[in-house]
């Protein structure tokens, strides 16, 4: 049986401040403290978590944690961002219900942290599957991409989000992930070009430095040194715990997994190159003959460089820092730039360029991770944006990231609002209006399409004339200075005229969070966000590609007079439309709170906490909770909780659950004031009434633990006796029976000894009478067996004798007769016999070798080299010459066995060796396999007579092959026909045919350099047959596909011989759009199958296993 924790159990202070008492702000502290000091970084306000930042690792995110909160009630267990996580996901899967998951606080909180928890969470425990877990993969690794561009090292921060991201992840009717869409808001691009004291710039910066390869660095025309940039900071260049180097390599993994082609990943590379040599670029003052002043370029070294990077001229970048065109209708006035001015261009492109790759990379990465499918999909939004910020100086960056956090704020209260109402609507309880501040007041000041400070700040830019930061402020001390949150010392308000703390060029807003302090300087330039047209208009005559999609505007084809909209504007519409999409949303909040300024684990200062607690506004969440019930449970739980607690209830209730409920409290005597029963939950007003219910459970427990443990021994005990009862029976048994088979055995043996002893004296008494007879029958054979030797011994002497008188006659006859002829030739002999026995023995020695040389013939193949090695010195020539005349008589024979068209499949053959060897690992299997051209019998086989009569030409060859869908990169049967004048694709069950190219329009064929069978036939662009793009295909007869194609083409007179590309890579178009096949070895672990997969819309993998 499950055991069920709770929220309640082993609690350390309170896991939910609804249940606080007394409820104070110090009290408040305390209970967030004592749990922070104890390592319980997490604390609930009702459904809201709050996250207190610990700087250090804690073992609570292990994947034994993610399966014991999942499925789980929000309070059954410790109060953890997962509960939060599982019950938002839960949600959307069972009731349909989108959601979204706000995560607000100060730099340096844990927000991004907490985002990236929710996230692999969610992952975790949805479904699984190849696509899913593809999906998962993606959706993940594009926190590393967007961080390393997205974010810096603030004082506050070492990794602190410089913008703010707002993630859709959509997922399917299953719960299963299909894809995600994320929006950016406001990236801080004025850090590309400055960074307070103590900050960095963007990590990629450092990242490429310190871990790209010296190769990779040649080739961006940069050095390792930081020193050497002038848009880098160093004082906080090296920063403990970052590991530049490794977070490099970890970037350019995700973007690959992601789905970034290798080309993508170096336009970017190059872009952020040519971000840094722009910061180098210094300027140096010339007076021109009129009088007036202009800028020249110092040292064209880094210009030079950065032009080479972007593919610009480097006159027409230099012309664009120096002058100014303004049109205006028909006219266009070139003024000159003074060194101040071309600083402010220099700046304003790069951090235009800058800003504008961050845009790119988010759209790259959403058409990446973007669901595939067009059905209606469920959405659990993310949103990570920039904590409220109050520096020692405050600009416009600030102005509208708090203004952003206002509206936050008050969608939190709305939301937190509402939904306390509706579940007391939903369960049927009295609702009690809450007073609470409403920051509508601070939203409408700065948001006011009228009198709003941004409304007014994009009139001051837009109105002709001399505009200036103090020409906005005189405007806002002159139209909000009866606004009670706002305060300038040069306003109508007399109150503020001696407040030293408030200089002349600032103006101090009442955020709900506190009062900043924002410096008026440069709000207007910020606000204009201007880049000269010139600029951009040099930027589009880059040949770099991904330089014209970042500055479409410089086209001059579609030059627009009209001025861009503004950031504020910009910005404001932004967060409008992420406030309706919040709406439309069920909200989960996480509150994070930063314990200490000095990063370091184990502090928890009192006073910045406590500044944290008031603007993040959580003390009214906690007195909006308790303003009804403190406490609320469903009856199920209540009563399973309880029920030892009365004696109807326990230890089985049979009843209904809320009947239990109502028995149980009325036992216990609970007043009726403290509790309201709802339509499902029961609901508790007092935190003491709750303590109560848990202290009376603590004392029962302990009863029944002492109950328990009083049975378990008695019945330990009986169980002890009884074993030992049984087991002394049991050993009796087994010795009765041990002393019964030992006597047995003992009067066994005796018998069998008697038996044995009789046995052996009859058998011996036996052996004695067969001896002795057998002694007597030995006697006589011996004694007839000495007379017959001796009888043959005396004839075969005589025999003998015999012989010898015969054979001595006949040598004496031969020796005679031999005298006498030698005495008759010896006068004949004597002249010639020397000539007549040379050539007697030359003759027999050639004789001798013929005879050998035809016994040790070699074979009739031509390949075989072997020959007889000669026997004598003086043959060598002509042993030579019969070596070469049976060779040749050897081929001529071979040759006459060949028919036409084995002549044809040789030269086939042969033609295949010139094109696959030694390039194609699949070649050498096919060199015994005999090219056999129809391998259907397309002629013969019925099933296919509608096809064979659709070709009017003669089939060279026929087979099934694999057509490559590029969606899936599964493949499709099909049957290829080749004919001298066409290729044809049918269908493998009903002989349709689906294509008929003609092989004219074939240009070039594909394939790999491994042990696969895919090919790409590529078309000719322009042509009919090009209109849906190439054939990816599949066949095991690959070698013999591609030669003959070849052999068509170059025995053909009205067309070039057809290319053969070998390449591991290659780019095949698919109707308008080019995937890129790539053939990758893996491991023959998971089979010797190749697989072919989708890993984006832009990228095919062709896995081939390796050979063992």
């Amino acid at each position: 049986m499950e055991v069920k924790t709770s929220l309640l159990d082993n609690m350390i202070g309170v896991g939910d401040m609804v249940l606080l008492e007394p409820l104070s702000e110090d009290s408040f502290l305390g209970n967030l403290k004592k749990r922070f000091d104890h390592s319980e970084i997490y604390t609930y306000i009702g459904s809201v978590v709050i996250s207190m930042n610990p700087y250090r690792s804690l073992p609570i995110y292990t994947p034994e944690k993610v399966e014991e909160y999942r499925n789980r009630n929000f309070y059954e267990l410790s109060p953890h961002i997962y509960a939060l996580a599982d019950e938002a996901y839960r949600s959307l899967r069972d009731q349909d219900k989108d959601q979204c998951i706000l995560i607000t606080g100060e730099s340096g909180a844990g927000k991004t942290e907490a985002s990236k928890l929710v996230m692999s969470y969610v992952a975790a425990v949805c479904g699984k599957g190849h696509e899913v877990n593809k999906v998962k993969e993606q959706l993940l690794q594009s926190n590393p991409v967007l961080e390393a561009f997205g974010n810096a090292k603030t004082v506050r921060n070492d990794n602190s989000s410089r913008f703010g991201k707002y993630m859709d992840i959509e997922f399917d009717f299953k719960g299963d992930p299909l894809g995600g869409v994320i929006s950016n808001y406001l990236l801080e691009k004025s850090r590309v070009v400055k960074q307070p004291r103590g900050e960095r710039n963007f990590h990629v910066f450092y990242q490429l430095l310190s871990g790209a390869s010296d190769d990779t660095l040649r080739k961006l025309k940069l050095d390792r040194d930081f020193s050497k940039y002038n848009y880098l900071s160093l004082d906080s260049a090296a920063v403990s715990g970052l590991d530049d180097a490794a977070n490099f390599r970890t970037v350019r993994n995700a973007m690959q997994i992601v789905g970034f082609m290798e080309d993508e990943v170096q336009s970017v590379l190059e872009l952020v190159a040519a971000v840094l040599k722009l910061g180098n670029i210094e300027f140096k003052p010339e007076s021109r003959c009129n009088g007036t002043d202009e800028s020249r370029v110092k040292d064209k070294n880094d210009l030079k460089e950065m032009c080479e990077l972007l593919g610009i001229e480097q006159s027409v970048l230099e012309r664009a820092f120096s002058y100014r065109t303004v049109e205006a209708k028909m006219e266009k006035v070139s003024t000159t730039l003074n060194v101040a001015q071309a600083y402010y261009a220099r700046d304003a492109l790069a951090k235009n360029l800058y800003s504008r790759l961050f845009s790119w990379l988010v759209t790259r990465i959403n058409e990446s991770i973007q669901a595939q499918t067009k059905a209606r999909h469920k959405v659990m939004g993310v949103l990570d944006i920039y904590g409220f910020e109050i520096f020692e100086d405050n600009s416009f960056e600030q102005f509208i990231i708090n203004y952003c956090n206002e509206k936050l704020q008050q969608i939190f209260i709305e939301l937190t609002l509402r939904e306390e109402q509706e579940e007391y609507v939903r369960e049927g309880i009295e609702w009690t209006n809450i007073e609470y501040f409403n920051n509508a007041i601070i939203c409408d000041l700065i948001e006011n399409n009228q009198n709003g400070i941004l409304a007014m700040l994009d009139e001051e830019c837009l109105r002709p004339g001399t505009v200036t930061d103090e020409t906005f402020l005189d405007k806002l001390n002159t139209i909000c200075a009866d606004h009670q949150h706002f305060e300038s010392r040069l306003n109508k308000n007399s109150k503020f005229l001696n407040d030293h703390s408030l200089p002349h060029n600032c103006f101090r807003i009442q955020h709900y969070a506190g009062k900043v302090l924002y410096r008026v300087e440069g709000f207007v330039d910020k606000n204009n966000d201007l880049l000269y047209r010139d600029l951009s208009q040099a930027m589009y005559k880059a040949n770099h590609s991904l330089i014209k999609q970042l500055f479409p505007e410089g086209n001059p084809a579609k030059v627009n007079l009209k001025r861009p909209l503004t950031a504020g504007f910009q910005f404001r519409a932004s967060v409008g439309t992420l406030m309706r999409n919040l709406q439309t949303k069920n909200p989960n909040y996480i509150r994070c709170i930063k314990p200490n300024d000095k990063k370091a684990s184990h502090i928890f200062t009192d006073s910045l906490v406590r500044h944290q607690v008031r603007y993040l506004g959580l003390m009214e969440n906690v007195r909006v909770r308790r303003a009804g019930y403190a406490f609320r449970q469903p009856y199920e739980p209540c009563l399973e909780r309880y029920k030892m607690l009365c004696k109807r209830t326990w230890p089985h209730w049979k009843g209904p659950a809320r009947e239990g409920v109502e028995v149980l409290m009325a036992d216990l005597q609970i007043p009726t004031e403290e509790i309201s029963y709802g339509r499902s939950k029961i609901f508790i007003r007092n935190p003491r009434t709750l303590f109560f219910l848990e202290e009376k459970r603590k004392q029962c427990l302990q009863d029944l633990a002492t109950l328990i443990q009083k049975i378990y021994r008695g019945w330990k005990c009986r169980t002890h006796f009884l074993l030992m009862k049984k087991s002394q029976i049991v050993v009796a048994a087994w010795y009765r029976r041990y002393a019964q088979q030992k006597k047995y055995r003992n009067i066994k043996s005796a018998t069998t000894m008697v038996q044995s002893y009789t046995r052996g004296w009859q058998a011996r008494k036996l052996l004695r009478e067969l001896k002795h007879q057998k002694r007597c029958e030995e006697a006589v054979t011996t004694i007839a067996a000495f007379w017959h030797g001796t009888q043959a011994r005396l004839e075969l002497r005589r025999l003998k004798q015999e012989v010898r008188n015969k054979h001595a006659v006949t040598v004496i006859w031969a020796y005679w007769q031999g005298t006498k002829v030698r005495r008759e030739y010896r006068k004949f002999f004597r002249a010639n016999a020397g000539k007549k026995i040379y050539d007697f023995t030359i003759q027999r020695i050639i004789q001798k070798y013929f005879l050998g040389l035809k016994s040790s013939m070699p074979s009739m193949s031509p390949i075989d080299r072997k020959w007889p090695a000669r026997p004598y010195g003086f043959l060598d020539g002509v042993h030579t010459e019969l070596r070469k005349i049976f060779h040749h008589w050897r081929c001529k024979k071979y040759r006459d066995q060949f028919t036409e068209e084995k002549k044809a499949v040789y030269e086939e053959k042969l033609e295949a060796s010139e094109i696959f060897k030694d390039k194609k690992a699949l070649y050498p299997n096919s060199v015994s396999q005999p090219f056999k051209g129809d391998y259907l019998e397309i002629s013969k086989n019925p099933k296919y007579q509608k096809l064979n009569s659709a070709v009017d030409e003669k089939v060279l060859l026929a087979d099934v092959v694999n057509k490559i869908n590029r969606a899936n990169g599964k493949g499709t049967p099909r049957i290829f026909l080749l004919t001298k004048k066409n290729f044809v694709l049918a269908d493998q069950k009903t002989g349709q045919v689906k294509a008929s190219i003609p092989l004219p329009d074939v240009t070039s064929v594909s394939v790999s350099t491994q042990k696969d069978g895919f090919f790409a036939l590529k078309l000719k662009e322009g042509s009919a047959s090009a209109v849906k793009g190439d054939f990816l295909l599949s066949s095991e007869h690959l070698i013999e596909i591609i030669t003959k194609l070849h052999r068509i083409g170059a025995t053909a007179a009205d067309r070039e011989k057809l290319k053969v590309d070998i390449s591991d890579e290659f780019l095949v178009q698919f109707k308008q759009d080019k995937v890129c096949v790539k053939f990758i070895q893996s491991s023959p672990k998971n089979g010797n199958s190749i697989s072919c997969k989708r890993k984006n819309n832009r990228l095919l993998e062709v896995s081939v296993p390796t050979s063992p």
